[in-house]
């Protein structure tokens, strides 16, 4: 997908592909003082008399303790100091002190956004901020490539059925990164579109085509060529002669700010709009603050968000625009749906009321840094967009929510999305 998780290969891997969850143990390890347990005991057990006193042992602690009992002990000699120990150095100190401080700058403002989040995500959905019947599912390349027959067509329709989905990006790339496309990567497309239409009719299919920019390594797609963005429009107008009602692009990572994508986005609309198509993309995440994908991109090396400004530059340009929500580095379900009901009201801001706002819903699991199963699950991300919705603009029409992806989908993902969204 959009994101670094979605390979060309994940893409292509067969539809019973299952994710794969990293547990990690901890082991604590309890340390306990003989000695002073023992000792306790013993004292205990003298003062219950169940130990008899040893004369001898009292005579010798006296001996050893009565200065007097030594005729070698001067009590008057003069007790020799010891030397002082090394004291810390005043600079020492300090640097302690700045280490400190900088933590404290560090951890204060997160701990602050995280409280922020949780309370975002307090509060009951506005009634009516359901599906409007304008939900996305993106599908992987086994659709397309031979793998897949009418049987699991026809198991597909059953589960859209009486659902919000509207629109199924399935993949139909990657691109090369000359912008060219083999028609090898989508043999079966026709075959597609042709079931979908027969099991599911108002159902759309639109190609997902992807590839990987060279924004942040020397390989990959280079949007600054014109030549390369050509190539791109060609072949746009390509899958939409095999019968695609949409063009659905994702290219990652799009630094926030690109010029020659907006360029590249109003060269592709005229095509789409001329063939009664679906012009749609797949966006970054917004800005929680202004400035932050400045100050990660300089920090990391790896921009990550958009500004709001340029994420409204692009939904003005296309159909659809489906906000990968996702991948948030949230360590909580509550702070999760609090994210992504900030997201969902920083979309609604900008994006035009003409133009179809999706919010992402995960269909996956995994857990690494950027991503906890147990925060990001399908349930809090569908609240999170219902009380976005409710609180920006509840009766938005062209809005609704977009799954990713099909074959790690679980029963509860779906579940989920149906109770918390469509019912």
């Amino acid at each position: 997908m959009a994101n670094d998780r979605a390979t060309d290969a994940d893409l292509t891997a067969d539809a019973d592909d299952s994710d794969v969850n990293a547990d990690t143990d901890h082991t604590d390890t309890d340390v306990n003082a003989d000695t002073g347990a023992g000792a306790d005991a013993d004292a205990k057990g003298d003062a219950r008399g169940k130990t008899e006193p040893d004369p001898g042992a009292q005579q010798e602690t006296r001996q050893d303790t009565d200065p007097q009992a030594d005729p070698q002990a001067d009590p008057q000699a003069p007790q020799t100091p010891r030397p002082p120990g090394p004291r810390p150095r005043p600079g020492r100190r300090r640097l302690r002190r700045l280490a400190l401080a900088a933590v404290l700058l560090l951890l204060t403002p997160v701990l602050a956004s995280q409280i922020a989040l949780g309370v975002n995500y307090l509060g009951d959905p506005a009634d009516g901020t359901r599906t409007r019947n304008k939900d996305a599912i993106w599908l992987g390349h086994a659709w397309v490539d031979g793998r897949k027959d009418d049987a699991d067509v026809k198991a597909l329709a059953g589960r859209l059925r009486d659902t919000g989905m509207r629109d199924l990006y399935v993949h139909a790339g990657p691109l090369e990164h000359d912008g060219t496309l083999p028609a090898t990567a989508y043999a079966r497309a026709a075959w597609f579109i042709a079931a979908v239409h027969r099991e599911a009719p108002g159902v759309r299919v639109q190609a997902w085509l992807g590839d990987r920019l060279a924004s942040e390594s020397p390989n990959g797609m280079r949007l600054e060529r014109a030549r390369t963005r050509a190539a791109v429009v060609r072949s746009t107008r390509e899958i939409l002669d095999v019968g695609f009602e949409g063009a659905h692009f994702d290219l990652e990572p799009l630094h926030s700010g690109d010029r020659n994508y907006l360029a590249l986005l109003d060269t592709l609309h005229e095509v789409t709009r001329a063939r009664g198509a679906q012009l749609s993309v797949a966006a970054h995440q917004i800005d929680p603050v202004p400035g932050f994908h400045s100050f990660w991109g300089t920090t990391t090396g790896h921009p990550k968000w958009w500004s709001q400004r340029f994420f409204g530059q692009v939904a003005r340009r296309v159909d659809q625009i489906a906000v990968m929500s996702y991948d948030t580095m949230q360590p909580l379900e509550s702070t999760y749906g609090g994210y992504v009901a900030q997201q969902t009201s920083l979309a609604l801001e900008v994006t035009p009321s003409s133009t179809d706002l999706l919010m992402g819903l995960p269909f996956y699991r995994e857990n690494r840094f950027g991503h906890w199963a147990h925060a990001e699950t399908v349930a809090a991300a569908v609240r999170g967009v219902r009380l976005g919705l409710s609180r920006t603009d509840a009766d938005r029409e062209n809005f609704g929510v977009a799954a990713y992806v099909d074959f790690t989908a679980t029963e509860t993902d779906w579940t989920s999305y149906e109770k918390g969204w469509v019912r």
